[in-house]
């Protein structure tokens, strides 16, 4: 699985316990971060015993730009692109940020293409534990509407 994580600067100190409390199951998925939140993620240490694929001792997360810097932006093109399989974006709901619209945008993407999408560490909880991701048989369905508006008539 190809899992994007985020974090506004409020919530880094959340979603990097939820990368700890994870670090296991999170060790044998792809993972994208924008700037700083992948630095704080690169960090995490793998327990003694556990290592990822190549020997390394601490989870890989490939950076992208900070959030603010277009790094939002990068995700979303992943996600329209399909490359992304799972948002986990821990976003302060409590102020408005500099760049709120790449924020709604990237929530739209995430909820347009059906990819799964959680906000908060109950969902992402949810998320990387469901039985789902192992079943050869379940894919996501892209809604209708994708191909309705790329195929529409223009006149």
């Amino acid at each position: 699985m190809k899992i994007a994580l985020v974090a506004h600067d409020a919530r880094k100190q959340e979603l990097i316990e939820w990368v700890k409390f994870n670090r296991q199951e999170l060790s044998k998925h792809t993972l994208y971060a924008t700037g700083t939140t992948g630095k704080l993620i690169a960090t995490v240490e793998l327990p003694t015993d556990e290592t990822t694929a190549d020997g390394a001792t601490h989870l890989e997360v490939i950076r992208l730009l900070s959030g603010p810097l277009g790094g939002d932006q990068q995700i979303g093109a992943m996600i329209a692109e399909g490359k992304i399989d799972c948002l986990i974006f821990f976003c302060d709901n409590l102020i408005t940020q500099g760049h709120q619209q790449d924020v709604g945008a990237l929530s739209r993407l995430a909820s347009l293409y059906n990819i799964a999408f959680a906000t908060n560490r109950t969902t992402a909880d949810m998320i990387l534990t469901s039985p789902l991701w192992k079943d050869a048989n379940y894919q996501p369905i892209l809604p209708e509407c994708i191909n309705n508006y790329k195929n529409r008539k223009l006149q």
